[in-house]
């Protein structure tokens, strides 16, 4: 780990911020287990259809390069095409410095034609996690994930089943992505009363234009000491101001070739309320001199309930952006900004 003195930017009323300047990156505690991750992770959801395998080593190299020590993938990624194909794109790549990183990925998406070929059954999720190590081409994960909750399997069948997967050595650490409030608070209290392996993290979507997490699920897993690792923190490149609501992307989270997956983040974003919010948070960021992307993961790094932010791209231009918010601090008075311009996103109940 790179030992050097930590120059933090701080983005005030006043300050304009220099990308020609960069300090190292943070770390942190993960939730209260005794692990320490960087406060960027790198998400590889486009690994494997919009980011070819050569692009997304040079990602995963610029991510190195910048302090990253922690990487999340998952068994269906990429979305709108054959799942499986990030995990081996990133088993290729640590192969020789598998030690050096934080892994994590996600299981519980449909990876194949039978009906239990997803789900969080205790036969699916064994076969998940035997499935993503045999991509990944390791012995174990550091961290395996739910990655959205399962109303039908009891819960005791699927904490009982991620205990197992823990206590078997496939997993050091476990987690869930996408689940309400009250799901989670019956898995924890299940876990223990059971005395099973207990969740120590999530990772809920979160982001300027979606904050419905901060009412209940945020107090619930600081309540719980749980590390939050949020994805999206561009509401899927909506937050890079580079599109219009008149576009009709043919590339990227919001186009055709994702399918399915990307009709789904149309209807979370592609709405003109959305629009106007990012024109008033690309305002205040052009007053500041700070790019918008900056300027947005920065706010998500400024709550105290957040762990590490998870950064997604398509390519190693776009990693390189964001990263420039490893250490840039916002404060009060430009965070409260933010939260005034962005706070109609924190009413509402998610579909999706």
């Amino acid at each position: 780990m790179m030992m050097s003195v930590i120059i933090t930017f701080v983005l005030s009323e006043s300050s304009l911020f220099s990308l020609a300047v960069r300090s190292p990156m943070q770390f942190t505690k993960f939730g209260q287990t005794g692990l320490t991750v960087s406060r960027m992770i790198l998400g590889t959801g486009t690994f494997g259809k919009q980011t070819d395998e050569k692009e997304a080593h040079r990602m995963l190299d610029k991510a190195a390069e910048a302090g990253i020590n922690f990487i999340d993938t998952a068994d269906v990624y990429p979305p709108g095409a054959e799942g499986g194909g990030a995990e081996i794109i990133v088993g290729r790549w640590l192969s020789n410095k598998r030690a050096g990183f934080i892994l994590a990925t996600k299981g519980g998406g449909k990876m194949g034609p039978a009906a239990w070929d997803a789900g969080s059954s205790r036969k699916h999720l064994l076969d998940a996690i035997d499935a993503s190590l045999r991509r990944l081409d390791t012995d174990y994960v550091d961290l395996y994930q739910l990655h959205m909750d399962d109303p039908v399997t009891p819960i005791d069948e699927m904490v009982g089943a991620m205990d197992t997967i823990v206590r078997s050595g496939r997993a050091r650490y476990i987690g869930v992505s996408n689940f309400l409030a009250y799901r989670l608070a019956k898995a924890l209290g299940r876990q223990d009363a059971l005395k099973l392996t207990r969740f120590v993290s999530v990772q809920p979507r979160y982001n300027l234009l979606f904050r419905e997490v901060e009412r209940e699920f945020f107090p619930l897993v600081q309540e719980e000491g749980l590390a939050v690792i949020p994805f999206n923190p561009l509401a899927g490149g909506l937050l890079s101001g580079k599109y219009k609501h008149g576009d009709t992307p043919d590339k990227g989270r919001f186009s055709a070739e994702l399918g399915g997956f990307g009709k789904t983040y149309h209807a979370r974003y592609w709405h003109e309320r959305e629009f106007e919010t990012v024109a008033r948070v690309q305002e205040i960021a052009k007053q500041h001199g700070t790019p918008i992307t900056v300027l947005s993961v920065a706010w998500i790094l400024a709550n105290p309930a957040i762990t590490s932010v998870i950064l997604g791209a398509s390519r190693v231009e776009q990693l390189t952006d964001t990263l420039a918010a490893a250490d840039c601090k916002l404060d009060s008075a430009l965070k409260t900004r933010l939260d005034e311009v962005s706070i109609e996103f924190r009413r509402g109940d998610a579909g999706k």
